[in-house]
């Protein structure tokens, strides 16, 4: 079987806009990019409509001489491998089966590190520069900008700490300089089998901080947990998509026996869980992050330890605590919404609770009606209110 030469496709894809975040090669289809959310095709000759053959010509080209890769999707179905055109660009790759066929999504990786203000984020993410020990974790679905905002926190530490920094990634994705800071990019794969190796391997390797891809499952957890408790400023992601939920997952990796036990260390190790969904722009310019942060206080600590309950919830203390730096989703789409940078409808549809939401922007609800259900499903309204608001959701969506 021979290789496709592949760089002059991916040139040709990436020209068709600056703002592309992902290719995509699956059979059926032309090469397609997906721009602000939305795939559009592309017109290559001989690829107007990918064969089974073409697309795995395509994932062997991206393979070429990474036989651990290969091996992976032999094994697994999927493998995540980097591949770049060296002075040009750099990519995040997925190979995966699917019906018998090979599927690839591309990730662009821009070719330089972001900073927290070219993402648009909140400045208080920057406190986490100056810490020395603990957790903090950036949550969101797959796409929501979580190894960015990872990869501008690291920049931040590099510029101003003389450190150790070591990062244990799936793929590579940010090539970081050293600065100010050593710093050592690890790639599973290709320099550790795994994800928990490669973290209890950099225990011993003197590290200040240590950035871990992902904690998925509980022996990486746990040790993650311990680096936290001894010293390191640990950060790492997980595919959750608020604090709330990113405590439950992480409790519910340990037996029930130990749930008492890990709420109590979870509650002392944390530091700050950040989670992040992304908005299409009202002017259509790109999108926006809606980020939610909880951040270690007496407070939040309580009710991870103890657990939540009525009154005390997570929710409840991020939307009380904007003086120390906290923020819940809905109050940051609602700002949003009233700015005029994102159109209500995008804002109702990333929402947490759209719902109380939609009532706080006509001007019915109060600050008591974003925290008075954790969603939807047990929210029940009057039947006046429940009226009005299918009248008001119905004349947003027909717009």
């Amino acid at each position: 079987m021979s290789y496709l030469d592949l760089p002059p496709i991916l040139e040709k894809m990436l020209a068709v806009a600056d703002n592309i975040s992902d290719l995509n090669f699956s059979v059926g289809r032309p090469p397609q990019v997906e721009i602000n959310g939305k795939l559009s095709p592309v017109d290559i000759k001989g690829l107007r409509s990918l064969t089974p053959y073409q697309t795995e010509i395509i994932a062997m080209s991206l393979m070429e001489g990474n036989v651990e890769s290969a091996r992976r999707l032999v094994q697994t179905g999927s493998a995540d491998l980097s591949y770049a055109i060296p002075s040009k660009v750099r990519f995040r790759v997925n190979i995966f089966k699917q019906r018998g066929t090979i599927s690839i999504v591309m990730r662009v990786i821009p070719t330089f590190v972001p900073t927290l203000e070219s993402l648009e984020l909140p400045p208080q993410l920057g406190d986490i520069s100056h810490m020395k020990t603990g957790i903090v974790l950036l949550t969101g679905p797959t796409g929501s900008g979580k190894s960015s905002t990872l990869a501008a926190i690291i920049d931040k530490i590099n510029t101003e700490y003389s450190y150790h920094i070591v990062t244990i990634e799936d793929p590579i994705e940010f090539l970081h300089t050293h600065k100010k800071s050593t710093i050592n990019q690890r790639e599973l794969g290709s320099d550790t089998p795994a994800f928990a190796l490669g973290l209890r391997a950099a225990l011993r390797q003197a590290p200040k901080v240590i950035l871990v891809g992902e904690m998925r499952d509980m022996e990486t957890t746990e040790i993650a947990l311990e680096a936290s408790e001894t010293g390191h400023l640990v950060l790492s992601t997980l595919h959750t998509t608020d604090a709330s939920r990113t405590i439950n997952r992480i409790i519910g990796i340990y037996p029930k026996s130990e749930e008492h036990v890990i709420r109590t260390r979870l509650a002392h190790a944390f530091r700050y869980i950040i989670s992040q969904r992304l908005l299409p722009k009202a002017d259509g310019s790109g999108r926006l992050a809606a980020v939610e942060i909880l951040k270690a206080t007496p407070r939040t600590r309580e009710y991870i330890e103890q657990g939540e309950s009525e009154g005390k919830t997570l929710i409840e203390a991020m939307h009380d605590g904007e003086l120390e730096g906290m923020q819940q989703f809905d109050q940051v789409i609602e700002r949003m919404i009233r700015s005029g940078v994102v159109t209500q409808e995008d804002g109702l549809a990333f929402a947490t609770n759209p719902s109380n939401l939609l009532l706080r922007l006509s001007g019915l609800g109060t600050s008591d009606d974003m925290l008075s259900h954790r969603d939807d499903s047990t929210y029940k309204p009057s039947r006046e209110m429940d009226a009005l608001m299918r009248s008001r959701m119905a004349n947003v969506l027909d717009r």
